[in-house]
């Protein structure tokens, strides 16, 4: 069985994709001559030419503008933008093109887009290349949202995000890039809908929800819980939109109490959407009030003030102790 790292999976998936569907479209900034800054689209431009992988111009709006023609003509286009900090001048598209095309047009022009936005912090990288921007997108009706945690998770929620009818933006943990595991991309997977979570680990006391590269943070936390008799349930949300709120139910149900991790700040984040659905759904159930473990209100800082910012192990199991030690009034 091959042991692939996130950047090797998500290229893979590219490759597979564009050998099952002729209309897939693979561009963007250095995504053909180079193979993308992080070697994602690596070698695709010689298997596939170049009227199917190309380069663009440093012009993120335009790369989503030519990517809205495209698919109005039937092509289904896969973009990159390189940072998520460099998507801004393309949130104009994206909201007022990409993600209202379809309603705009009864239907007749879908947007099968797929836009892969190398996301969030963890490479110790400059201002403006790591962002945490799900909960900017997830507001946007019309868009999907995703954010693998693995490199399996990442092959085969790229496979299903191209194959989607709607627009989905895919954000790629940058720090996991490098992460590796072992499995096969050709083995069969039971085929689920998007919005579906996955548990990445069962427990008892709590559940830590989270996603892209928190869930690997949250898994280590588990682990030194663990240590002390408390076991964690983690729950990897994979969908940011649609949210798989029958999956949390189900989760926060057995455990009575919840702890969403993110690294976007805390005022209005997506962790305050999961927070009030699981409230909603389980509000009987909870032993406690939900916790959020999340970055600062601030701008993203770069790389050498990164291990303050984001959510630290020590934060998260303080969080976990608030939540085990409440006691209603």
């Amino acid at each position: 069985m091959p042991e692939l790292s996130l950047q090797q999976a998500l290229n893979l998936a590219l490759q597979h994709a564009c050998e099952d569907d002729d209309r897939v479209l693979v561009f963007g900034q250095d995504v053909g001559t180079l193979g993308g800054v992080f070697r994602v689209t690596d070698g695709l431009r010689e298997k596939f030419g170049e009227r199917r992988v190309f380069d663009t111009p440093l012009a993120e709006s335009a790369i989503m503008g030519t990517a809205v023609g495209l698919a109005m003509h039937g092509w289904r286009p896969v973009p990159e933008i390189q940072f998520d900090g460099f998507s801004y001048p393309a949130v104009d598209q994206i909201v007022n093109q990409v993600a209202r095309m379809h309603f705009r047009s009864r239907g007749a022009l879908p947007m099968p887009i797929t836009l892969r936005l190398p996301s969030f912090g963890g490479i110790r990288a400059p201002e403006h290349h790591g962002e945490s921007l799900e909960a900017l997108f997830a507001h946007v009706p019309g868009l999907k949202v995703v954010s693998p945690s693995t490199p399996s998770e990442g092959y085969h929620l790229l496979r299903q995000a191209i194959a989607d009818p709607d627009p989905v933006i895919f954000m790629e943990p940058k720090s996991r890039y490098w992460h590796r595991e072992s499995f096969d991309p050709t083995e069969p997977v039971p085929a689920v809908p998007p919005g579906t979570s996955r548990v990445a680990r069962e427990g008892e006391h709590a559940t830590l929800i989270a996603w892209g590269a928190m869930v690997s943070r949250c898994l280590q936390v588990a682990e030194l819980a663990a240590e002390d008799g408390v076991e964690l349930e983690v729950v990897d949300l994979r969908w940011l939109k649609p949210i798989d709120v029958d999956g949390l139910a189900a989760s926060v149900a057995k455990t009575r109490r919840a702890v969403v991790v993110h690294e976007a700040p805390l005022t209005a984040g997506l962790g305050a959407e999961v927070s009030a659905l699981v409230t909603e759904r389980c509000f009987a159930d909870l032993r406690a009030p939900v916790q959020r473990v999340t970055g600062f209100d601030v701008p993203y800082p770069s790389g050498a003030l990164e291990d303050e910012y984001l959510p630290s192990v020590d934060r998260i199991l303080l969080a976990i102790q608030t939540t085990l030690e409440y006691r209603r009034g």
